[in-house]
């Protein structure tokens, strides 16, 4: 007997009796809740006894993950299937990038001749 997936933010799953496929948003361990949506935007929460007795089994991520929201503009490395997926964007935020330097406003070098208004 195959052992039932434990539901994972990020993982697609295939709904065997409905054929759907969903995602799973959001995992609250301490409500014991799990928050889907499936390929067409829409949301569903179901508790954790619920999610286990429901016949589901991993699956692969849509070639359109986009799904419901076809008109976003997404960037090419996920459009195109790159390795975007990668990285755990669960983690910390990387430091951010200086500014762009004609957006940084500057003290004018003692030679230069400027109105001190």
């Amino acid at each position: 007997m195959a052992t039932h997936p434990a539901p994972e933010i990020g993982h697609w799953y295939a709904h065997r009796d409905q054929g759907l496929l969903f995602q799973v948003v959001a995992f609250d361990e301490d409500e014991g809740l799990v928050e889907m949506q499936d390929f067409d935007g829409g949301l569903d929460e179901v508790d954790l006894e619920t999610w286990y007795d429901m016949p589901i089994d991993t699956a692969e991520a849509p070639e359109d993950w986009t799904g419901a929201v076809d008109d976003a503009d997404a960037p090419e490395e996920f459009a195109a299937g790159g390795d975007a997926g990668s990285r755990d964007w669960r983690g910390p935020v990387d430091d951010l990038p200086d500014a762009p330097q004609d957006l940084v406003e500057s003290e004018p070098d003692d030679d230069e001749d400027y109105d001190r208004r």
